[in-house]
């Protein structure tokens, strides 16, 4: 297979883990003899400190015109802590997000067993935890209409049905691939934008006779996420709640490190790691590439590349169970391993098969 993939490094730490994770995709590309053709763009405060915009529009054209985007992450100090910035690094990710219609983001939360001590949560309430957030992206308050002075601010959480069938669709299907429950997170006793939310849903239920379908508000999904994660099979909702809900799942882990992501829509998927910039580790080869491999991994299987995937799934198992990992998911005692370290062993391990 022939793939032109657009390469977002980004801020912060994201240009140390996206060497890793490419140098992961020419891996499985020379196993499998796929042609893969990278162009690297700006993003984010990168981006805005040399031309003024975080998301310019070569940045689009090169994203438009590939198969899939690679990203990192976004983010820097010097704008999050001035209040008065006009531009901000992460103007450039929701402008992605809007200009590809990348309505749906795709963030598995899973568990590794030679990592479930690393979790906040009791080892007998986070084993076995495997389950999926599906988080509208382009719509709700984000998008909406909004005001700030000095007296007054708000922020408009608008949705229109087409968008919310839309979303709901992709959150059926995926629960049809897997264990067929879908929990419909919302918070419908208090706001309408969530009251169509929850009867569009139940319209859609007859649609999937086969998928047991809840509902629940998101304060109680939140404390259901952290006392009985193993409940959730595919959850479903709305861009700010699941902005949330997602990072508390990124935890549940151990590590935000270790969790990819995917959005998709009506253009150019995109592919990337849960977790921000860490812009105080940047240039210290201590962040965990794992994260942006394994998007890699979710890139594969998203064009049917199943065995590629799986392949990458496995070296990742197999960093993990031979202890090759970065310092803060690292056993007591266990060797030092960088950044560039653990993306090598990977390397390694899968050119050996």
């Amino acid at each position: 297979m022939k793939l032109k993939i657009a390469v977002l490094p980004g801020d912060g730490i994201g240009p140390e883990i996206m060497k890793q994770g490419v140098a992961v995709v020419n891996a499985i590309a020379d196993k499998f003899n796929h042609e893969v053709e990278f162009v690297y763009a700006l993003c984010g405060a990168d981006a805005i400190d040399k031309v003024g915009d975080p998301f310019p529009d070569d940045t689009f054209t090169v994203c438009k015109n590939a198969d899939a985007v690679l990203f990192a992450a976004v983010g820097d100090p010097k704008y999050d802590n001035n209040p008065t910035a006009k531009v901000r690094p992460e103007q450039g990710l929701l402008a992605m997000r809007k200009k590809l219609g990348l309505f749906a983001n795709i963030r598995p939360v899973q568990t590794f067993k030679c990592l479930v001590h690393k979790s906040p949560l009791k080892d007998e309430i986070v084993s076995g935890a495997d389950f999926i957030c599906i988080r509208e992206l382009t719509g709700g308050m984000y998008f909406g209409e909004k005001y700030q002075d000095d007296d007054k601010a708000y922020d408009t959480n608008m949705y229109t049905r087409p968008e919310v069938e839309r979303i709901l669709k992709v959150a059926f299907e995926y629960a049809m691939r897997r264990r067929k429950h879908l929990t419909v997170v919302d918070k419908a006793n208090v706001l309408a934008s969530s009251r169509l939310w929850r009867q569009v849903a139940k319209e859609m239920e007859a649609s999937y006779p086969e998928v047991t379908t809840d509902y629940m508000f998101v304060d109680n999904a939140a404390m259901r996420m952290l006392v009985e994660p193993t409940f959730f099979d595919v959850m479903v909702t709305e861009n700010t709640f699941g902005d949330i809900l997602t990072d508390e799942g990124s935890c549940i882990s151990g590590s935000m490190g270790l969790l990819p992501s995917a959005s998709t829509g009506e253009s150019t998927p995109v592919f990337e790691p849960v977790h921000g910039s860490w812009p105080q580790a940047a240039g210290k080869n201590i962040a965990n590439p794992l994260a942006q491999i394994l998007s890699a991994a979710m890139m594969f299987e998203y064009f049917g590349l199943k065995e590629e995937g799986s392949l990458i799934r496995k070296a990742v198992d197999a960093s993990l169970d031979a202890c090759v990992r970065t310092p803060e998911i690292q056993v007591e005692g266990g060797a030092a391993y960088g950044t560039s370290e653990v993306g090598q062993w990977i390397v390694d391990y899968l050119q050996r098969l």
